[in-house]
């Protein structure tokens, strides 16, 4: 398989960068660099590379138009100048051997760290350790959307349910892994992307974890079964669209958690989609501009 290296370029105001990078990370899991943009005072240049097999000029322009979309969206909640994208190729370049000098060991939350299988680590006292080959497109777990719904699965009382849970958008699998360890009795973990699928069940192997996590590129419309736990750490507009089907998988009292979702109007209008729907919100938390909510299905008898 012939990869090729992509290289976002985005000059932006210094107010946006860091919702940009997380953007980055989060979407597209790119290795992110800052430089400050010479000649133009006070802006910020940030530099994305990801890695895709044979990328064409219309799927390259096509991302750059989904960065600019988004930049724009941001411009408006922070009422500053739209930032600038470019994209281009870089041949020849190892970078993935490159990026892994960048991934090392670390708490993503207190108690459990995950481990590259690259980088061997011990673990201390009673942490719980996740070790993971990411590959380069599906996530180490360094965003803050990724810790935000670690910290709601860690939180679930799963010794007092059948403890059966539902990960969509799986990636490297990283929140059913985590949650197999917090106490779920089972998990399937669904994404529509071959080769996120094809790191999520290798890095279940790694963990010995294959036999209660089940992976796959199954759609969420093709999900007969209810489960007691649905996580679905995306993005704001993907979660609108899934709406329907994710309050369906949800068994009544169960729990629904939500993230990649920017503070204010885009958790606003999350949370009242799925109000209308029969959640109530249980908590939110937020780390930065990042948010994330845990809902409850509520039970007919409570309505």
């Amino acid at each position: 398989m012939q990869l090729q290296t992509i290289k976002i370029t985005i000059e932006t105001e210094a107010q946006l960068e860091d919702a940009l990078s997380d953007y980055l990370i989060g979407m597209f899991e790119a290795a992110v660099e800052f430089e400050v943009a010479e000649n133009k005072t006070g802006e910020t240049v940030l530099h994305g590379f990801l890695q895709k097999e044979l990328a064409s000029n219309t799927e390259l322009e096509q991302l750059a138009e989904q960065i600019r979309g988004y930049g724009a969206e941001l411009a408006t909640i922070f009422t500053c100048s739209a930032p600038r994208i470019s994209v281009s190729l870089l041949e020849n370049q190892d970078w993935s051997e490159k990026w892994k000098t960048h991934f090392k060991p670390f708490a993503i939350i207190p108690g459990l760290v995950i481990a590259p299988t690259w980088e061997p680590y011990s673990a201390i006292d009673s942490e719980q350790v996740i070790v993971m080959d990411p590959g380069m497109a599906f996530g180490t777990g360094h965003h803050a959307t990724t810790r935000l719904c670690l910290e709601f699965l860690r939180d679930i009382e799963f010794a007092s349910m059948d403890g059966t849970v539902l990960d969509v958008g799986t990636g490297t699998g990283i929140l059913g892994m985590a949650a197999l360890l917090f106490g779920a009795s089972r998990v399937v973990a669904i994404d529509n992307d071959e080769e996120a699928v094809k790191a999520a069940r290798s890095n279940a192997g790694l963990n010995k974890l294959s036999d209660r996590l089940e992976v796959s590129d199954c759609t969420l419309s093709a999900i007969k079964q209810s489960y007691q736990v649905v996580v679905a750490n995306i993005v704001h507009d993907v979660l609108l669209d899934l709406s329907d089907e994710l309050a369906r998988v949800t068994v009544e009292n169960g729990f629904l958690i939500l993230s990649g979702l920017i503070c204010g109007d885009q958790s606003t209008s999350i949370r009242s989609c799925f109000e209308k729907k029969g959640f109530r919100l249980v908590e939110q938390k937020l780390e930065d501009q990042w948010c994330a909510l845990k809902l409850k299905k509520i039970s007919r008898d409570d309505c």
